[in-house]
């Protein structure tokens, strides 16, 4: 919602900026105006919507994902290590498999939608890839916190 608000809030600062004929017999000025309104108020619930998602997985007592991107792509070797040696159990086996297929999916030249057509050729791919680097993201990030609540458990003098 956050995403497509800033394409609306663009494309309303394009038609103030580009256009100087009448859009469907609209003037740019209100179009324009309208569509910069349209995406701030687009923005402005895309941010409630993640912080109220946030707040009922805080409440369910989910574990909340940390690090930069950068600390998750160094943590993945770890995620992988721990799941399958030392039985980390928050990355089924199951999402490992998925994971597996998606990448012989985006390597494979065989595709359900094939590259020669324009476009849509493409969005299969990278539907996979965006859903691949997000699930793994959102895997290490939770990861990270186990890893950083195991230390600090570990760190208490014992009760």
């Amino acid at each position: 919602m956050v995403f497509f608000g800033a394409l609306l809030a663009l494309l309303g600062l394009a038609t103030l900026a580009f256009r100087d004929a009448d859009v469907l017999g609209v003037p740019p000025l209100g179009l324009g105006l309208g569509l910069l309104v349209i995406g701030a108020v687009s923005i402005g619930l895309g941010f409630l919507r993640r912080a109220r998602a946030r707040r009922r997985r805080v409440a369910r007592g989910e574990p909340e994902p940390i690090g930069t991107v950068f600390d998750r792509a160094r943590a993945l070797p770890r995620l992988l290590r721990a799941a399958r040696k030392d039985g980390y159990q928050g990355l089924p086996k199951g999402r490992m498999a998925l994971w597996g297929f998606a990448l012989v999916y985006l390597v494979s030249p065989i595709d359900v939608i094939p590259e020669l057509l324009p476009i849509i050729g493409v969005t299969d791919d990278a539907g996979v890839a965006v859903w691949l680097l997000t699930s793994v993201s959102a895997a290490t990030g939770v990861y990270l916190r186990w890893e950083k609540d195991r230390k600090g458990r570990a760190g208490l003098p014992p009760s």
